[in-house]
Formats: C-alpha cells, sequence, structure tokens
C-alpha cells in the first residue's frame, strides 16, 4: 500500500515530472495525428487507383495486341472463375492530341484506352469520374447537354465550374454559328470577278470531311455533308487537366470543352506501323483527381480504335485487344490469381500484374515515408524518456535519506524498486492517456481546424489545386494507436529501471551514515 500512496504523492507533488507527461502527450499525439492523415492520404490514392486500374489487369506482351479477346476471357474464367466478379477488354496506344485555342495549335501527348462502355463500368469507378450525370449513371459517347457545373468529387464545400455551362450541344452549335460567319466573311473578302471561281478552305475546328471518306471506306455518293451543328464525329472523353488552367487569380478555365473538335494521331498495328489521324469530338471530360492520369488518359470506344488501327480481321471479323482487366469478389486473393493466370499462359507472350504490380514503386515510396516519419516522430517519446530518467536520478539522490528510512522500517529491495517503476509507469499513463484523447480530439476537428490556421495566415494552410483534395482526409487505426501507446509506456518504464535499481540498492546504513 505504501508504493501507491508514495507514487500518488510524488505524482501530485512533484511538479516537473509534468515536463515528462508532457512530452509523452505531445509525442502520442503527434503520431496519432500524423498516422491518421498518412493513412487518409494512402487510403484516399489507393482508392482512386484501384478506380482506375483493376484488381489484376492480363497484358499482351506487344503493342498488336492479342486476338480474339472473348476467348481469352474464357479460358481466365475457367482457371479463375468463381473468384471473379467481371472483365472487360480495353485497348491502349500512344497518341498524340491536337486542338486550335485561341488560333494556336495544342498538341499533348495521351494514353489512347479503348473501352466498351457497356461492361467498363462493371470493374471499374470510370463512370463516377465523368462530369455528365447521365454519363455517371449509363456511360456513352453521345454529346449531351446540361454538364455538372460543379465538382461532383469534392468532399463539402463545392466550386461551380463556371465555364461549364455552356459545354455541350450549346457549346457546339454557337461555335457551329461563328464558324460559318467566318466562311461567309471569307468568301465575300475573297470573292473573284465574274467568270472565274475561288476556293476558300474552311477554318478550324470544324474541317469538312473529304469527299472519300478513307476510314469508313464508303462510296463518294454515300458522303453527306456533315453539319457541326447537329452531327457530332466519334467521341472521346478526355483527361480534365488537358484542358484546364488556373489564372493569377486562381479560377478555372478550360482550353477546350465538350462539344469541341479534337485531333487524335496514334499508330497503326503490324509492321511497319504507320500514323493515322482523325477528328474527334469531345463528350466529356474525365477527373479522378490524380494528375498522373487526368493529364493523360483519353477514352475512346474500342471498336473504333480497333477500327483506325487495323486491329480487326477482314476475313472474320474477330478483333485484337491489348489487355483484360479483371475485377475479382470481395476477398479474392490477387496475388494467387495473379500467379494461377502466370503459369497458365506463356510468360514471353502475356503479362499478368495486379494493381499493386503496377503501381509498386508509388505504393512503396509512401510507405517509406510514413515508416520514416515514425521514427522521428517517436523520437520525441525518447527524449521525454530520458527526461523520466533524469529525473528519477534526481529523485533518488534528493530521497537517499527516505529511502534509507523506508529500509530500515522494513521495506524491502524489490518494494523500493517497485516505487519507481509504479512512478515510472503512471508518469507514462497519464502522458499517453492525454496524447491518445489530444490526438484523436484534433483529428475529429482537423479541418476546422485547418481552416482557422488559413484564416489566420491569410492562405489556405490545405491548397486543393496541390493535394487535389478539398478536405484533409484521416484514417485512425485503432491497432496503431494501441502500439502507439504501448511504446510511450514501455519507454517511461524502460526509463525508470536504471534509477529505481539504484534506489533499491542503496544499503540503510550507508542511506542514513550523515545523518
Amino acid at each position: 500500500m505504501y508504493k501507491l500512496v508514495l507514487c500518488w504523492r510524488y505524482l501530485c507533488t512533484r511538479y516537473i515530472a509534468f515536463a515528462s507527461i508532457i512530452s509523452v502527450m505531445l509525442g502520442v499525439a503527434t503520431m496519432i495525428i500524423v498516422n491518421s492523415v498518412m493513412a487518409g492520404f494512402s487510403n484516399e490514392m489507393q482508392g482512386r487507383i484501384r478506380g482506375i486500374i483493376c484488381d489484376v489487369v492480363f497484358e499482351s506482351g506487344t503493342l498488336e495486341g492479342m486476338r480474339d479477346p472473348d476467348s481469352h476471357m474464357e479460358q481466365i474464367k475457367k482457371i479463375a472463375g468463381d473468384e471473379i466478379d467481371g472483365m472487360t477488354p480495353i485497348c491502349v496506344v500512344p497518341a498524340m492530341l491536337s486542338y486550335q485555342w485561341r488560333g494556336t495549335w495544342v498538341t499533348n501527348q495521351v494514353q489512347v484506352i479503348g473501352i466498351d462502355e457497356k461492361t467498363q463500368g462493371r470493374v471499374s469507378d470510370f463512370a463516377k469520374y465523368l462530369q455528365h450525370p447521365a454519363n455517371r449513371q449509363e456511360m456513352t459517347f453521345d454529346l449531351k447537354d446540361g454538364y455538372d457545373i460543379y465538382d461532383h468529387l469534392a468532399e463539402g464545400p463545392t466550386r461551380e465550374r463556371e465555364e461549364m455551362r455552356r459545354a455541350g450541344w450549346e457549346n457546339r452549335r454557337r461555335m457551329a454559328q461563328e464558324l460559318a460567319l467566318q466562311v461567309k466573311a471569307l468568301k465575300e473578302a475573297t470573292a473573284a470577278p465574274p467568270g472565274m471561281s475561288t476556293t476558300v478552305p474552311p477554318p478550324e475546328p470544324f474541317a469538312q470531311r473529304p469527299p472519300t471518306d478513307p476510314f469508313r471506306r464508303q462510296p463518294v455518293e454515300q458522303v453527306k455533308q456533315f453539319d457541326p451543328a447537329k452531327e457530332q464525329n466519334t467521341g472521346v472523353v478526355i483527361g480534365i487537366a488537358m484542358s484546364k488552367f488556373s489564372k493569377a487569380d486562381g479560377e478555372e478555365h478550360f482550353r477546350v470543352l465538350p462539344g469541341e473538335d479534337v485531333q487524335l494521331t496514334f499508330p497503326t498495328a503490324g509492321a511497319p506501323p504507320k500514323a493515322v489521324s482523325d477528328k474527334f469530338t469531345i463528350v466529356d471530360f474525365y477527373e479522378s483527381k490524380m494528375l498522373e492520369y487526368d493529364s493523360m488518359f483519353v477514352f475512346m470506344p474500342i471498336k473504333e480504335l480497333q477500327r483506325l488501327r487495323g486491329m480487326i480481321d477482314p476475313s472474320t471479323g474477330v478483333g485484337y485487344v491489348n489487355a483484360i482487366e479483371i475485377k475479382l469478389r470481395p476477398g479474392a486473393d490477387g496475388n494467387a490469381v495473379r500467379d494461377k493466370l502466370k503459369a497458365a499462359f506463356p510468360a514471353g507472350f502475356y503479362r499478368v500484374e495486379t494493381w499493386r504490380d503496377k503501381q509498386g514503386a508509388l505504393l512503396a515510396a509512401v510507405q517509406m515515408e510514413t515508416t520514416i516519419l515514425n521514427i522521428l516522430l517517436f523520437f520525441i517519446i525518447a527524449v521525454a524518456g530520458f527526461g523520466i530518467l533524469a529525473i528519477f536520478y534526481m529523485i533518488v539522490v534528493e530521497k537517499t535519506r527516505d529511502i534509507g528510512i523506508l529500509k530500515s522500517l522494513g521495506a524491502s529491495g524489490r518494494g523500493v524498486m517497485g516505487i519507481f517503476l509504479t512512478y515510472g509507469l503512471s508518469l507514462g499513463l497519464v502522458g499517453s492517456g492525454v496524447g491518445l484523447v489530444l490526438g484523436l480530439t484534433f483529428v475529429h476537428y482537423i479541418n476546422p481546424i485547418a481552416d482557422g490556421l488559413g484564416w489566420l495566415m491569410g492562405r489556405p494552410l490545405f491548397n486543393p489545386e496541390i493535394y487535389y483534395l478539398y478536405r484533409i482526409p484521416t484514417i485512425v487505426f485503432p491497432e496503431t494507436a494501441a502500439w502507439i501507446v504501448a511504446g510511450a509506456l514501455c519507454i517511461a518504464m524502460l526509463a525508470s529501471v536504471l534509477p529505481a535499481f539504484r534506489a533499491a540498492r542503496l544499503h540503510p546504513v550507508e542511506a542514513l551514515r550523515y545523518e
């Protein structure tokens, strides 16, 4: 009983011990906050990656692709059918995207992805990243009106995209009218004298199709006049970062909008490859909030991409694809499915990877960053441990006489050691307990706190233009918090071992010799 009484007395009267309590508290709270924020960012990043890259990707070893994707999917079902929830074929090819903006041609290097709009939504979150509400329900490559003018991925307050108000058919009709006026003015300015004719090339962005259509291979008499105000080219969905830019005032603007035409140039299949180009109409924007994807991906119907690249066998009508995306059932082991497919298909012709394999470098970098941060922050608790060690040594020296009296009254060495070990444990319990409550409270109110600090500093502390997130994501894992608290308690206990051992070895006669 005397151990608990003395520990409580020291805890309440030794105010210098509060320094150690505060150190442990700050260390535990900081580690909980950092781990929660890092876990939130990692979960958000992985969720967006998995929304783009399926659980398992079965790829061809060449750019020409694999023949007859239906037969390949049947073989995959036979091998791992019980663990597969859905599959879809895709074609991927590097390309150049070009369009006119303010009289200047803008060219971007992109990845054109041909998708089956009927099955793509079953294996990925592609549809939820689109701007038009109807496309998020059922994806089509048809131009529409009434685009979502709000950032639908934002959590909390959203920002209105003013220029999206005129996207779609309204934008296309407006541009067609402007084109007609330009053509009329150009004809009037270059009108030839009677008896002479002149040819006036129409300006961009809507160029007239040639008399013969080499891509569709229609006879000349079947090619009708293309009316851009009522018709569209083959639809494509482009990443929003290809068009979006911000001015000095921070407002969003777009170089091209849904309804406008762009030109894509990509290599054909076969050897040697040839470059083919065609005009396409932007029908929607794609925004995953991952800059790597939003600035590179262009989606189009897979049948159209196969036709333009020559990936359809003219004798059988069977197409080629570059990859098959596989979605697994909940709880299925992606690595096991990958290994089964690798064993069944020749490695030289096919590649099978999980989404973690394809993004291994990025995930490893995030994990390493989290580990290094934890190691550095744990030194805060280690400093608190050295503080406890120094304070306890001072108490042992100061209380030498009291220790001698306790031993002369019958207290054992273990009893004296227990006093200091219990005292160290109590410091750790109080510090880690308060730190746990403080850390969880901070995590719960982290976004209002960030908004308040941003208001005081005069600039946003968490800029969505940089992080592509409108709120700071946080996830608290109970096991992580438990390990942090347990580590703080262990450090507090270990710091009190040496002073407790020294106090236990004090002899009563030596302790009271000079009294």
